[in-house]
């Protein structure tokens, strides 16, 4: 099975919660880029191939032991959440052979518990998540683009503990509210629309925009920066100008997982 990688085509952070998480509003969006994953039951559990410990948590919650096999294509720590996924997938894949799964709703919440993006990936189709991210609404959205993906060169990967404390530390949950409501009212104006990240930036944006993306933001707390094309070949025409950059991907919207 394949465990998508996903972009937040939004994201506006919020105060620090009760819980010690941040209050955010985010639109979440899977791609056809993805990890290919096999579960099977097992004495105990064992992951090969690549060796994530969030499936081994995510696992540890469902019981059992399980057999792993992962051949790793999302990049890693780049904000695609690559390792969420993987955990989703083998917890899906894991509980589909058990004597009495988990209902959907008990599945989301084992989920939850993994991480926040987690939830997300059991779900089809781009959705909004609020709260610490987990609660989940479907949304409509256009699936007809191309998204090109890139990660710039010899970039540092700031923790995500790291992201959000700078983002705290220059007041960024100031006027939450606004943006909060400016985003609800973008989705019905088209993707273009919708606010920067709230939590990381980057001038690789600007110089994809400059090469026809009509959107183009970091993903999540980053280093991984998208731009969104009308065609796959007008992708293809802006990853062969920013050549040297970084490693690039090409993928697209994915509905049905």
């Amino acid at each position: 099975m394949i465990a998508p990688a996903k972009i937040n085509l939004a994201l506006v952070v919020g105060p620090v919660r009760p819980d010690g998480k941040h209050e955010l509003t985010t639109v979440y969006q899977a791609l056809e880029l993805g990890d290919e994953i096999e579960v099977e039951p097992a004495d105990e559990t064992s992951v090969t191939g690549f060796d994530d410990t969030i499936v081994r948590s995510a696992l540890a919650l469902l019981g059992g032991g399980w057999r792993v096999r992962i051949e790793k294509r999302i990049p890693v720590a780049a904000g695609l959440g690559g390792g969420s996924s993987d955990a989703a997938m083998a917890l899906r894949l894991a509980n589909a052979q058990l004597e009495a799964p988990l209902a959907a709703d008990e599945l989301h919440a084992l989920a939850a518990r993994v991480g926040a993006d987690v939830p997300f990936f059991l779900r089809d189709g781009p959705q909004l998540g609020t709260g610490d991210g987990t609660v989940l609404a479907p949304i409509e959205l256009p699936q007809d683009y191309t998204v090109l993906l890139l990660l710039p060169a010899d970039t540092v990967k700031s923790s995500t503990a790291d992201v959000y404390a700078a983002f705290d530390a220059r007041d960024g949950a100031t006027g939450y509210a606004a943006r909060e409501a400016a985003l609800r009212a973008a989705l019905a104006s088209g993707l273009a629309a919708l606010p920067p990240n709230d939590l990381a930036s980057s001038p690789l944006a600007e110089r994809l925009r400059a090469e026809g993306a009509f959107r183009a933001d970091v993903s999540g707390a980053g280093p991984i920066v998208y731009g969104l094309f009308e065609t796959t070949a007008d992708a293809e025409q802006a990853e062969a100008a920013l050549r040297g950059l970084g490693e690039t991907w090409i993928s697209r919207p994915a509905w049905y997982r």
